[in-house]
């Protein structure tokens, strides 16, 4: 489904001074996977993250999502491919603090121009899905940090991606609401989503069925269960 080829990413600081953040890389992701990529700050993988995500291509080399080469996209394009295969949950949520968790849950399905008769059902299908229906009418600042990330969850899921892209989702959470976020996650892939989660915690990153270690720009380690 993903596959990257001799990525490579430099980030020119000045005409004395660049940092190479990828450096030849090559990955293959199937389908229903659950990846971990790790990585000390500045190592890379947060770089590897936005090309996945088909935030950045701006690099050499060759990256497949689903058979498409999208080194030739444009942005427009890029924008409707991120719409359709992805679903993003970040470390500070990112949710609109002036709309309810409802109206939150709803803006990717305004994008995508899905009928306001079909929003309804839809939001309230994914905030049961991830524990969170009766907080709905909640403004982001009426809620724990563990219910606004099920609302940001809901968010990446309910316009039914098949990615689901976790950067650092436990990384503002307490350890007991860290552990049910990733039980969430879990439960995702178990249904046949493949989970993609960026962060620096060994201990998150070993809950996933594949860890990939990055540093600096280069894949060092790439284990799968069974494998350790």
């Amino acid at each position: 489904m993903i596959k990257l080829k001799n990525i490579q990413k430099k980030y020119v600081l000045s005409k004395q001074n660049s940092v190479i953040a990828l450096n030849n890389v090559s990955l293959e992701i199937q389908q229903g996977e659950f990846v971990a990529i790790i990585g000390k700050s500045g190592s890379g993988k947060t770089t590897l993250l936005n090309t996945i995500a088909c935030l950045d291509k701006q690099i050499k080399g060759e990256y497949f999502l689903d058979n498409i080469l999208i080194n030739k996209k444009k942005q427009k394009q890029l924008a409707k491919i991120r719409n359709k295969y992805f679903g993003f949950v970040f470390q500070n949520f990112n949710l609109l603090q002036k709309l309810t968790a409802y109206e939150n849950i709803e803006v990717p399905l305004i994008y995508k121009k899905v009928p306001r008769r079909n929003r309804k059902k839809l939001i309230e299908e994914y905030a049961e899905k991830v524990g969170i229906k009766e907080r709905l009418s909640h403004k982001p600042n009426e809620l724990s940090g563990g219910q606004q990330q099920r609302i940001a969850i809901a968010r990446a899921l309910v316009t039914n991606p098949q990615i689901i892209i976790a950067d650092e989702p436990t990384g503002a959470l307490d350890e007991a609401t860290g552990i049910q976020i990733m039980n969430i996650l879990k439960e995702l892939n178990k249904e046949g989503k493949t989970v993609i989660v960026v962060t620096h915690d060994i201990d998150i990153a070993n809950q996933a069925r594949r860890k990939i270690t990055v540093s600096d720009g280069k894949i060092i380690s790439d284990v799968k269960v069974g494998e350790r």
